[in-house]
């Protein structure tokens, strides 16, 4: 359904420059933002009949500065509720439920290959420690190992952290998170100890990839590529790094603020607007055949 009742403009976009300013992760970013904002809506670029294209309008202005994928104004068909949030996490427990708990699918290819698909998203940890668990210790005596992040669109750090301490051999720094509020700083690590088996740090490990690809889908193939853990195959990533929180702006309009900014210990930056690039480039529907060529030929040498 699509919002077509006319709206005034300026409040929508006063709060949504005032909350940028306050809360972005960049200060000298977010001023150049909330100015192109306001110029905008002088200029009448605002002057839309519906909240759906006012959304899509104000999202491209967000994005110009940086491209900063986090950085959007998000339209909903139905009235944001005060339990907006109550029922997100009530979609996210239905998409929990029926996707195994994030690891739908776990097989065994030719060659003592396993590929472990994580999908739809990497949930929260207290919900998805046992599932995950239990399929990466069934994975973990394979000969090789495909983690398949193809339908993946972010999720939780502390699962992957949790998924990364099963592929390595002992305690690791993965990333490290700054904050806006507080000036605070966030490390994050493997853990020295994992429920199960490890599939361990030196077997063959490929993780495909693909342009729908996000967040914190991203971390996790980032943070291995960088540790030089894994080889990824398939397309570039979608390219968002900086987590965000959510404020309603208009009963059909939230306006999401990134408040925070990840760096790699390895890189010394993340894949913000770059996405994380592929060591094999491959068209995603491809990426699987291609890493199982190379686990082959990986294990033949």
């Amino acid at each position: 359904m699509t919002t077509s009742t006319k709206l005034p403009s300026a409040p929508v976009i006063d709060e949504t420059a005032r909350l940028v300013i306050e809360q972005y992760v960049f200060p000298e970013i977010a001023e150049q933002v909330a100015d192109l904002l306001r110029r905008r809506l002088t200029e009448g670029a605002y002057d839309v009949d519906s909240a759906e294209e006012l959304a899509r309008l104000v999202t491209v202005d967000l994005q110009s500065v940086n491209g900063d994928r986090h950085l959007r104004l998000k339209h909903h068909a139905e009235p944001v509720s005060p339990q907006q949030g109550a029922a997100a996490l009530d979609a996210m427990r239905r998409d929990f439920d029926t996707s195994l708990g994030g690891a739908p699918q776990v097989q065994l290819l030719d060659g003592g290959i396993a590929v472990v698909e994580l999908a739809p998203m990497l949930f929260p940890l207290e919900w998805a420690a046992e599932p995950l668990g239990a399929a990466l210790t069934l994975a973990s005596r394979a000969q090789a190992l495909i983690v398949d992040l193809r339908a993946n669109r972010g999720g939780d750090p502390d699962t992957v952290a949790f998924v990364c301490s099963y592929l390595l051999d002992r305690r690791t720094h993965l990333n490290t998170m700054h904050w806006r509020s507080g000036e605070r700083i966030e490390q994050s690590w493997s853990l020295p100890h994992v429920p199960g088996t490890r599939f361990g740090g030196s077997k063959p490990l490929y993780v495909l990839t693909s342009d729908s690809s996000f967040s914190a889908a991203e971390e996790l193939a980032y943070n291995l590529q960088q540790l030089g853990r894994a080889v990824i195959v398939g397309e570039r990533t979608r390219g968002g790094a900086h987590p965000c929180k959510g404020w309603t702006v208009h009963p059909h309009l939230e306006v999401t603020v990134p408040m925070g900014r990840a760096v790699n210990p390895v890189s010394g930056t993340n894949w913000e607007g770059i996405g994380v690039q592929p060591d094999i480039p491959c068209p995603a529907a491809d990426a699987l055949d291609q890493a199982h060529a190379l686990a082959l030929a990986r294990l033949a040498d």
